[in-house]
């Protein structure tokens, strides 16, 4: 049996786009590396250091580090992602927004212009945040005041726009989706270091050997079943009737089905829950009003609350996430269209009930697997001793790892297939009954 990486790079096409993403990769790493002008970074990590279960931590994991380092690339690709999560509930909201994501190619190609202008907007006013939030540092910024902050602006922008197009750039010449891995490699970059600390904590004693081993076990395991649960589907089966296509033709009926994803939202659930509970620690690290304290300390990272509210709140937003990305009745249309339909029920409004209660049934298990796997890791990690890997073997970082490397994987395989498939059909002949016609 051949080495499949080998059999990557025999396809000229194939291995043009696969160099090609990690060419842009290194260039996006490369330039999360460059600190921006005027910046103390000791100081800056000093201070960032105490921030990590805030929603700074959370931004600096997805953006491989680059606001604890103020680089150039601060802000990643985060605004973009922000900008498109924005439109996607508009549409929700919205009728016009909802038209234009209906009317094809040239509907997307003026909603994608649309959140690049939002994108923009928003990566100024992250920037001008993001230069008070470094002034108010003791010692991080050199020389203060609106000149630093009108220089941070225009760099992070033009920073959060490059990158922007670099992920342009792997979705349109590369391999998978180019914003997914920008996150993607931001997110393992950490996980090198983490190890090696892991290493030297076990060396030094502070860490014990069979409870690490019993950690990587665990995690294989945790790693196995998102792995399930992110390809798991319920299969709703569909039947294409029997059609005369002319001249003697008849195609005959079909058996197929439509499947439902057992976890449709994804990751946005985790991340619009971890957005939320982390705001009143985010609140306490910039006041000292005694309330927000004493409200704040009820819901700090670690304790019971924390962990109750977070796993309501992702159970809350996968139902909420599903409901806005998938449309029964749209779905239950485009069926009646075509002339298919679901055995046993009706068309039309029938189908769009019955494949909304199946969503809402297996949207439950969807739900309760992600708030366990939001919350598990860290209380494994905690409890072993090693939080500093929750940035990779958390709920967020996990599933945007095992999501993006599948997705990227199945497109490296559809590739394979695709240059099969061409070489069978040209030796292969495609019948018709009756009057026989090759194609």
């Amino acid at each position: 049996m051949s080495n499949p990486v080998a059999t990557l790079f025999r396809i000229p096409e194939l291995k043009e786009k696969i160099l090609f993403t990690l060419f842009i990769l290194f260039i996006y790493r490369l330039g999360a590396h460059v600190v921006a002008p005027g910046i103390n970074v000791p100081a800056l990590r000093e201070y960032a250091g105490q921030l990590q279960g805030t929603a700074f931590g959370i931004y600096d994991m997805f953006v491989g580090g680059g606001l604890s380092r103020a680089t150039v690339f601060a802000l990643g690709i985060m605004p973009y992602i922000s900008a498109s999560i924005m439109f996607q509930l508009l549409a929700a909201v919205f009728p016009t927004v909802e038209k234009m994501q209906k009317e094809g190619e040239d509907g997307r190609k003026k909603l994608t212009q649309y959140t690049r202008y939002a994108a923009v907007v928003l990566a100024a006013l992250q920037g001008y945040g993001y230069s008070i939030f470094l002034m108010g540092i003791p010692g991080a910024v050199v020389n203060p005041g609106f000149g630093f902050s009108l220089q941070m602006i225009l760099t992070l922008t033009t920073g959060a726009v490059f990158v922007m197009w670099l992920g342009e750039q792997i979705t349109e010449r590369g391999i998978g989706n180019g914003m997914s891995l920008l996150i993607f490699f931001s997110i393992i970059e950490a996980f090198p270091s983490a190890i090696m600390q892991t290493v030297e904590l076990v060396r030094v004693g502070e860490v014990n050997v069979v409870a690490l081993l019993v950690l990587v076990a665990v995690m294989i395991a945790t790693i196995s079943a998102t792995i399930a649960v992110t390809m798991a589907s319920r299969k709703i089966p569909v039947q294409i009737p029997r059609k005369v296509m002319g001249r003697g033709r008849i195609r005959e009926g079909q058996k197929s089905f439509v499947p439902l994803r057992v976890n449709s939202a994804g990751v946005m659930p985790i991340i619009f829950a971890q957005s939320i509970v982390i705001v009143p620690g985010t609140l306490a690290t910039f006041t000292t009003i005694p309330w927000i304290q004493n409200f704040s300390s009820w819901f700090a990272y670690g304790t019971a609350p924390y962990y109750i509210a977070f796993a309501v709140l992702v159970i809350f937003f996968t139902y909420f996430y599903t409901a806005i990305i998938f449309n029964p009745v749209d779905l239950a249309e485009n069926l009646k269209k075509q002339g298919a339909f679901v055995p046993g029920v009706k068309p039309g409004a029938r189908t769009a009930e019955y494949i909304d209660r199946v969503l809402t049934r297996i949207s439950l298990p969807g739900s309760l697997f992600l708030a366990s796997i939001a919350i598990f890791p860290f209380m494994l990690l905690e409890a072993v001793g090693v939080p500093f890997l929750g940035g990779v073997l958390g709920g967020t970082g996990l599933l945007i790892v095992v999501g993006v490397g599948l997705d990227t994987v199945q497109q490296m395989q559809q590739h394979l297939l695709l240059r099969h498939y061409d070489g069978f059909m040209k030796r292969g002949r495609v019948k018709f009954r009756g009057r026989q016609r090759y194609m």
